[in-house]
């Protein structure tokens, strides 16, 4: 009996130790820019470090990197030439990616690609990533204003700026949301605001927004969301939709650490630093102490964040279980659990594995956490 005992524990042993081996047969990296140029991202391959130990290889981009396209292909490159290295998640995927994507293909066409918030042409990211992973701005078109509605507005306040609106997918989502509005019964309120790259740059920018919201408000009453193309102005827009009672439905890039901790004063501490739950709940307390309850909002994570999580758990499945990224429906699912919200995906076009999403919002004092 103890022979038999001892052999079953040697068997149990033998295979731990072959799935470890197989756990550690191959490798991951990841590529982000620093915590100054994007902290969601770069907390998200943190925690993919600390959940995967040394499976995953962390690498970064420089913090100029319109500049410096050569150390971000050479950062690529680099991770590749590890055979050991199965996958590549990159996020931001910025200019130069594509690039290195077709450098590290030439040799290694096995390694797998899979990029969040591309900055490069979509077609061309398309046709040359295995997967791609990006916010469905023409369904924000439709979902924001529908957002605001719900939360009780009755116009909708855009603030761009003409080197924006020049831009086709911003300005379509602009149109979206003017249609959608008239569908819904809103009053849609354009405003221009100075360019943060114009002669005033952003702390000019900053300005006009902190002095025109009560202004808008003045005139428009309490019952106006407010809504900003540019991530400068969202700590501004936070600030005065508070002080003047307005509705703040959603960034221009939504995510719990987008405007919200600076415009609240709130410091994140070490030990939440890429909890996204702590951190809902600790902006939740602060906006409900301001009276803000039911009137601010927000997606329940960061996708940027989620681009390098998920890419994770998808290089994974991929590599151990054969996903196929051309299966919308699995690749939606392992987003959506990885993220631990709603998400609806749908594709860019029908030539690649292009995936654009829309992710569950929390609205703060009315969502519980």
């Amino acid at each position: 009996m103890k022979r038999l005992v001892s052999a079953v524990l040697i068997l149990m042993m033998l295979l731990t130790m072959g799935s470890m081996a197989m756990a550690a047969d191959y490798k991951i990296g990841v590529v982000t820019g620093t915590v100054s140029q994007g902290e969601d991202e770069y907390r998200g391959a943190e925690n993919a470090v600390a959940k995967y130990g040394d499976m995953i290889k962390h690498a970064i981009y420089p913090d100029n990197f319109m500049q410096e396209q050569e150390t971000t292909i050479a950062q690529i490159v680099q991770l590749a030439s590890d055979r050991s290295v199965k996958a590549i998640v990159i996020s931001q995927a910025v200019p130069g990616t594509v690039a290195a994507i077709r450098q590290v293909k030439d040799l290694r066409p096995d390694v797998k690609f899979i990029l969040g918030a591309p900055h490069e042409d979509p077609a061309l990211v398309e046709a040359t990533a295995d997967l791609v992973l990006e916010t469905d701005q023409y369904a924000r078109g439709r979902t924001i204003i529908q957002l605001a509605a719900d939360m009780g507005a009755k116009k909708f306040l855009h603030y761009s700026f003409p080197r924006h609106m020049s831009m086709e997918l911003l300005a379509e989502r602009r149109d979206i949301m003017r249609d959608e509005a008239t569908k819904l019964g809103l009053e849609f309120v354009e405003v221009t605001a100075p360019d943060p790259m114009g002669d005033a740059g952003l702390p000019g920018a900053q300005q006009f927004v902190l002095e025109d919201v009560p202004r808008q408000v003045a005139e428009h009453g309490q019952d106006i969301a407010l809504f900003s193309t540019n991530c400068g102005m969202q700590e501004p827009l936070i600030i005065k939709a508070l002080d003047t009672g307005a509705i703040f439905p959603e960034q221009c890039c939504p995510s719990p650490t987008h405007g919200y901790p600076g415009a609240l004063g709130l410091v994140i501490t070490e030990d939440i630093k890429g909890d996204m739950d702590a951190i809902l709940k600790t902006i939740d307390d602060a906006v409900v102490a301001k009276g803000g309850a039911g009137r601010f909002a927000t997606w329940g994570v960061s996708f940027n964040m989620m681009t390098v999580e998920a890419g994770v758990e998808l290089a994974r499945a991929a590599i151990e279980d054969g996903l196929d990224f051309a299966d919308l429906e699995a690749v939606e699912e392992v987003f959506a659990k990885t993220a631990g919200v709603d998400a609806n995906a749908s594709r860019l076009s029908d030539e690649g594995n292009f995936y654009l999403f829309t992710l569950g919002s929390v609205i703060f004092g009315k969502t519980e956490f």
